[in-house]
């Protein structure tokens, strides 16, 4: 078999990083197919919706703010998406300008601003993700119940350590190499 005819996650077992051909290789790069995957999905639904996928990231995060009753305000999502005040501004003006956020002032402090997404927004992400959502709901079912926790647990121990590794290489870039000089 060939690899382009090859499932994508057969043959995922074998690896630059890892010499050894086992399952837990293979789920390793079961899991790096998922990543490329989303990453093109969210591509492709931002060049869809005409912004950029930073553009987007910011929308997601501002409707799952409005979902939690807990609305974004420019520094959130500046916090966020770890950019600057003046990229916020700009990344705001932006999606002000094509229809959809808004910067309203905060429900219960009035003196704030909170970031919320337009009618469009949730009627655009809608009409887009709703069913690939609910193929992704049927696709999660069918993972027999007892595998769920195990796989819910590797998944969140996996995001940890990307953030962990993330937060390590953000207050060391350098790591032990910059303290030898």
């Amino acid at each position: 078999m060939t690899d382009a005819s090859r499932p994508p996650h057969e043959g995922a077992g074998s690896s630059y990083w890892y010499g050894e051909q086992d399952s837990a290789v293979a789920l390793l790069g079961a899991l790096r197919t998922f990543r490329r995957a989303d990453q093109e999905m969210r591509r492709r639904m931002s060049a869809g919706m005409d912004m950029n996928t930073t553009d987007l990231g910011a929308l997601h995060f501002v409707i799952s703010r409005e979902l939690a009753d807990d609305p974004a305000s420019p520094r959130h999502l500046a916090e966020h998406l770890q950019i600057s005040g003046a990229s916020t501004s700009k990344l705001l003006d932006r999606l002000e300008a094509s229809g959809h956020l808004e910067r309203t002032p905060h429900p219960r402090d009035g003196r704030s601003r909170v970031v919320i997404a337009t009618d469009r927004a949730h009627s655009e992400v809608r009409e887009r993700l709703s069913g690939m959502h609910e193929r992704m709901l049927e696709i999660a079912r069918s993972v027999p119940a007892p595998a769920r926790d195990a796989a819910i647990t590797f998944l969140l121990d996996m995001a940890r350590e990307l953030e962990s590794d993330a937060r390590t290489a953000h207050e060391d870039p350098m790591g032990d190499a910059a303290r030898e000089l």
